[in-house]
């Protein structure tokens, strides 16, 4: 990986796309420290002591933002939103469906105005909703029409330049632009979890013994953790394939054998993300319609405790098993969702029968299917269960004293991320012949 990053950085094409991502992610950073305009910054200070709930999960994704109340506090959260929706109809939306697979160049930039629109309208509704939620906290100068109207706006013109700037970074800087900008967002509380570690180990009694074994046990166990995501993302199954001799024009093509790489974790992170929207999704609606909703009874509070469970403690341990075998059965149906939804096992099979080809030992057709579904049924099932333990693992240990800077979810991106850029980084050199990272 480092000896990628040096080849990159000694090639000047490549040197000059880095260097424009640094300069956007620094624009990103800066932003960050906006404030929304008609906000009281000490009220703020005050409100925003301990953000739990969903405006920790936000303040989390968004790198602090949220609790300061910034341009970018929504993040790039509308637009992850809006892919997953456009995704979703891509699948049972006919005409939609066609313009994915089949339009080309043209069907995706169609496809990218939808998602474009979409976030925009996603935007205004969590903006409005934001505003909504915290109108009686006292944030506010005043609660006229015009300061909830400078507030919104600003908050969604923050998505908006942050679709931007995500937007740049794909095209001309190094790529993955939106992974990028929430990798940087949650890398930056990487401080908070070093001083995290430094209190454990140095209290106010003097240095604790307990506290670095308790340190060492905490950096130890991440670096276990995120050695066993590299490993799951980058693991996979190979399906071997045989071609068999066929005429090409007036040329006989000998066989061939090649494989067909299944991953172990084939949908990724994005199971994670479909089952956190979803279940903080009732939260986000009950506490715009709500106020004060945590300190009241009833169904809608118990609604609204159980779904913030996912991103907090202070619901209480009943709330909190429940909310964490939902989340894992969750995860596991959306692993099978996602997966099965990009890899097809009667396509793969139809296709390797038209061209000749076949699976040593199983007859082409149907049987191919077969084994095909066989094989991804199990990965599926590794796959799903290994993100359902990353992701609940974090949540249990919030019932420690430890204040875990990073959750499964982040880590699953980081890692994921940080694989993706040093592959794209591999692809931008390898397109301008230079053979350096191979040797």
């Amino acid at each position: 990986m480092f000896k990628t990053i040096k080849n990159a950085l000694n090639t000047p094409d490549v040197r000059k796309r880095i260097l424009y991502t640094l300069l956007l992610i620094v624009v990103f950073r800066l932003g960050c420290y906006i404030t929304v305009p008609g906000v009281n910054s000490i009220a703020l200070n005050n409100a925003m002591q301990n953000t739990n709930g969903i405006a920790g999960l936000i303040d989390m994704i968004s790198g602090g933002a949220f609790s300061r109340f910034s341009v970018f506090a929504m993040s790039i959260s509308p637009y992850i939103t809006a892919s997953i929706v456009i995704q979703l109809l891509g699948m049972i939306i006919p005409s939609l469906e066609k313009l994915t697979k089949e339009g080309g160049e043209e069907g995706r930039k169609k496809i990218n105005k939808y998602t474009k629109i979409l976030t925009i309208i996603l935007a205004l509704v969590e903006g409005i909703g934001i505003y909504l939620s915290y109108k009686s906290s006292g944030i506010f100068v005043d609660n006229s029409f015009l300061t909830g109207l400078l507030v919104v706006t600003g908050l969604v013109t923050g998505t908006s330049i942050l679709m931007w700037l995500g937007e740049q970074i794909t095209n001309k800087g190094i790529g993955n632009g939106i992974s990028l900008l929430i990798f940087i967002g949650i890398i930056s509380r990487l401080p908070s979890g070093v001083t995290m570690l430094w209190k454990l180990m140095v209290t106010d009694a003097g240095f604790s013994t307990t506290g670095l074994l308790l340190a060492l046990g905490i950096v130890i166990g991440a670096i276990i953790l995120v050695a066993g995501v590299v490993f799951v993302q980058q693991a996979e199954r190979r399906v071997p394939v045989q071609y068999s001799k066929k005429v090409v024009g007036r040329k006989m093509v000998g066989a061939q054998s090649t494989h067909i790489p299944l991953k172990l974790a084939m949908a990724g992170v994005m199971p994670v993300i479909f089952a956190s929207s979803f279940m903080t999704f009732p939260a986000m609606i009950i506490q715009i319609f709500v106020q004060d909703i945590a300190n009241q009874t009833g169904f809608l509070a118990a609604l609204y405790k159980f779904s913030i469970a996912t991103s907090t403690s202070n619901v209480g341990i009943g709330y909190s098993i429940g909310n964490a075998i939902v989340y894992l059965l969750l995860i596991l149906g959306f692993t099978f969702f996602y997966t099965y939804a990009t890899f097809n096992p009667a396509e793969v099979s139809n296709n390797i029968k038209k061209n000749g080809g076949f699976i040593p030992g199983i007859r082409a057709g149907k049987p191919t299917t077969e084994y095909l579904s066989s094989i991804i049924s199990k990965l599926t099932w590794f796959g799903g269960l290994f993100l359902a333990l990353i992701a609940i693992i974090p949540m249990l240990l919030r019932f420690t004293n430890l204040n875990i800077a990073f959750g499964g979810t982040s880590i699953l991106i980081i890692v994921g991320v940080a694989l993706e850029t040093v592959q794209q980084l591999e692809s931008l050199l390898a397109m301008r012949h230079y053979k350096g990272f191979l040797e």
